[in-house]
């Protein structure tokens, strides 16, 4: 009976694991870490939305002596967009503002990906899966990220 359960436990981790991973959208790049980032970040303030940081997780690696490809982290909002989701649910405001990494995998591909924001807020109540402002994020960050893919 124990390794009946073991064997359930660890095949609903495991489910939950590869549904959180169908949860990210990922659009490749035609440049590198650097320039698909600077374009991504010019896109956002283009956009009037506000770059809060831009964090360099490869430069973070590398200052604790460890190889990391490059990855760098933008993270960025519009109150007009994620102020309607914490009036929904105050805990809104754990998952925002948004946020997209550009990334290079082991193939040496560039991506930028993010997590659909319907997924990202959808386990909190008084959020509505079909409201307009999880619509409008949505479409930012298809946008922004189109955009800053290039070719």
């Amino acid at each position: 009976m124990k390794r009946i359960l073991t064997a359930l436990v660890l095949g609903l981790a495991a489910q939950g694991a590869s549904a959180s991973e169908d949860d990210i959208r990922k659009v490749r790049a035609a440049g590198d870490v650097a320039a698909t980032m600077d374009a991504l970040e010019s896109a956002v303030t283009g956009a009037g939305a506000t770059v809060f940081a831009r964090v360099d997780h490869t430069s973070g690696a590398a200052g604790v002596d460890m190889d990391l490809a490059p990855s760098q982290l933008l993270i960025f909002g519009n109150p007009m967009l994620g102020t309607p989701a914490m009036q929904a649910n105050p805990l809104a405001g754990l998952y925002l503002p948004l946020k997209v990494l550009v990334y290079e995998d082991m193939q040496g591909q560039v991506w930028l990906a993010y997590e659909d924001p319907e997924e990202t807020l959808d386990d909190l109540n008084g959020i509505d899966d079909d409201a307009a402002y999880i619509a409008r994020m949505r479409g930012a960050l298809g946008n922004l990220t189109a955009t800053a893919a290039g070719g």
